[in-house]
């Protein structure tokens, strides 16, 4: 191999930063007259464009450089899916700010710990989220102002929070004449903290460069897809991983954006995605279930609404099929996490899968897909010994990337990295084809006589009984064999199963060994604040459970 020059001949390129303001710029110049559309908390439908959005975006930026905020500091918003806080997403970070989105559906206490330890500065906050401020602003003594997304007419007479603003009162007294100011693409440009189900939240700390390197990677054809001759309604919260980056991808795409605000039920989206003539969507499965009951259960169908995208847990067969074939949407299975921005795969088929029989191709497209441009992944032992891509060796999912984390904010948790990789704390294969599916949480995984079994199979397989709305498969502790699989279940209204038919389905359908020992059903089971199942909570539930059987098979 030749010796390598002692320095590299340097390209002649422009050197132009990567910044989120240039993400609203150009949707507000070469998509401007295309539609914002949100549903707001106040009741109503709010409309307005592209480029009445950056003009909003450049008052609220004026507005926070007279407030003092400087460069790097954390503003916070508490607050749903709506234009106001997308106009906080481009004035916070495009000014030089940091954006530090906090999820409302916390318990006071740890709304309380995130505020204090990312040091915000402001809090904005939708109106409906009022007692839940008034709350914890008493424990947060280092914010220096709350600012009310409406208008003045609905500042309270009274509240218990110190130097209260109106959004709207405060952006009229500023000018729309802002000059973004130009800074190293590596700044910080917004903050999101994991959802903490052990310990304190940590938080990831994104910058300028990996947010529009992401909004680049998620927005082309294998990945989310999305054009101008789109409609995008996210259903996942933008306090959900800055709700997968949707807020970047779609202006940067000029398609027109629909906000849900905090009315995720089934009937009020189907209203939604049908008067907005909705063509694409994103969210996690928990929210899918409440849509397709309710169309199903009222005869509905789709007008227009034809490509999803399920992540933030498995999407279930079941959910799939029901999608695809009774309401003609395309599903795209994708996942990610906080880490990583967060987009990590998308799924799909290739073109020679075009010819498979349904029931392959549904296999390919149940996996979680392929890695996106700028996400590099491998699956290794519990020494770091690599595994080989072959479909069947699973082990844990390790990745890298320029929108991965390397450090949490004020590195909590120490060194993160393992011989520069992030351990996703996943348990996967991967096949041939490079396509990857999650088998299990590391946490999650059941250790049974020494050897593996992941719970999602075991949960898609209960929840494509006719009778079954939800499973979740824990493990519980056994004599014998350390640990073996507990399911937990939801049935659907009006229907039942008994546990000896629902044991029985899984028959010829995985090994022996890997057969729960027992069923418990339930009501319904826990969620967390983005729509995840906790299953720290069952498995505290049951964790003296007593299994129905003493001996199984392991081989």
């Amino acid at each position: 191999m030749p010796a390598l020059p002692s320095s590299p001949l340097m390209g002649q390129m422009m050197d132009e930063p990567l910044l989120i303001s240039s993400i609203i710029e150009f949707a507000a110049r070469h998509y401007g007259a295309s539609e914002i559309v949100s549903r707001r908390v106040e009741g109503d439908l709010h409309r307005y464009t592209y480029r009445e959005c950056r003009q909003r975006a450049c008052r609220l930026a004026n507005a926070l450089h007279w407030l003092g905020v400087r460069m790097g500091e954390r503003v916070a918003t508490l607050a749903w899916n709506g234009y106001r806080h997308l106009e906080a997403y481009y004035a916070v970070s495009g000014s030089g700010a940091v954006l530090h989105t906090i999820n409302p559906r916390l318990h006071p206490d740890q709304l309380a710990y995130i505020i204090n330890h990312a040091e915000d500065q402001y809090l904005l906050f939708d109106l409906n989220l009022l007692p839940l401020v008034e709350a914890v602003a008493p424990h947060c003594k280092g914010v220096k102002g709350y600012i009310l997304l409406a208008g003045p007419e609905h500042l309270p007479a009274e509240t218990k929070i110190p130097e209260l603003m109106s959004y709207e009162a405060l952006i009229a007294t500023h000018s729309d004449d802002f000059a973004w100011p130009k800074f190293d693409e590596n700044a910080a440009a917004s903050l999101c903290y994991t959802s903490g189900t052990t310990g304190n939240p940590k938080g990831a700390l994104y910058s300028h460069r990996s947010t529009v390197l992401h909004a680049y990677g998620s927005a082309v054809p294998n990945a989310l897809n999305v054009s101008s001759r789109d409609t995008v309604l996210p259903v996942v919260p933008m306090f959900h991983v800055n709700a997968w980056g949707l807020p970047y991808s779609v202006p940067l795409s000029g398609a027109k954006l629909v906000f849900p605000g905090c009315a995720l039920d089934g009937k009020s989206l189907y209203e939604l995605f049908e008067s907005e003539k909705v063509s694409f969507s994103a969210g996690v499965p928990t929210v899918w279930l409440g849509l397709v009951n309710y169309v199903l259960q009222h005869g509905l169908k789709f007008s227009t609404f034809r490509r999803t995208v399920i992540g933030g847990a498995a999407c279930s067969p079941t959910l799939m099929n029901t999608l695809i074939d009774e309401l003609d949407v395309e599903v795209i299975h994708a996942w990610g996490m906080t880490e990583m921005s967060p987009l990590g795969t998308a799924g799909g088929l290739l073109a020679r899968h075009l010819e498979l029989p349904r029931a392959e191709q549904r296999k390919v497209l149940l996996k979680q897909g392929h890695a996106i441009f700028g996400v590099d992944m491998r699956i290794v032992d519990d020494e770091g010994k690599l595994l080989p891509w072959d479909g069947s060796s699973y082990g844990h999912l390790q990745v890298r990337g320029p929108w991965i984390i390397h450090s949490y904010f004020k590195d909590e948790g120490g060194q993160v990295l393992e011989d520069g990789w992030f351990p996703t704390g996943d348990v996967a294969t991967i096949d041939a084809d490079g396509y990857m599916q999650i088998t299990d949480r590391s946490k999650d995984v059941i250790k049974s006589g020494g050897e593996w079994i992941g719970t999602i199979d075991l949960e898609n397989i209960a929840m494509s009984h006719p009778a079954v709305s939800q499973a979740a498969c824990i493990g519980v502790r056994h004599p014998k064999w350390d640990e073996r699989p507990l399911l937990v279940v939801v049935c659907k209204p009006g229907q039942s199963v008994s546990r000896e038919d629902l044991l029985q389905f899984y028959d010829g359908k995985v090994a022996k060994w890997w057969l729960p020992d027992d069923v418990v059903f339930a009501e319904a089971l826990p969620v967390g604040g983005t729509g995840k199942i906790q299953k720290n909570k069952l498995r505290e539930q049951f964790r003296n459970y007593q299994l129905a059987t003493s001996e199984t098979p392991t081989t």
